[in-house]
């Protein structure tokens, strides 16, 4: 149960600074973007990030609430 809790804060943590970086990502390519049209795909990286770690997240409450109605 300690594992799980550790991989829970890390994924918790890796979210909010991968948020950071998206929200700056897409500052930027909204600021340079006319210049250079690839910025527009740079976001999509921590978006992907941000999913998984948010889809994580959604069901990690369902998951231990099943594995308690098991015990």
């Amino acid at each position: 149960m300690n594992e799980i809790r550790r991989i829970s804060h890390f994924v918790r943590q890796s979210h909010r600074w991968i948020s950071l970086a998206f929200t700056l990502v897409v500052a930027a390519a909204f600021a340079f973007g006319a210049a250079n049209p690839w910025l527009y795909y740079l976001p999509l990286l921590p978006l992907l990030l941000l999913f998984l770690s948010g889809t994580y997240m959604f069901i990690l409450p369902y998951v231990a609430r099943r594995r308690d109605n098991r015990a």
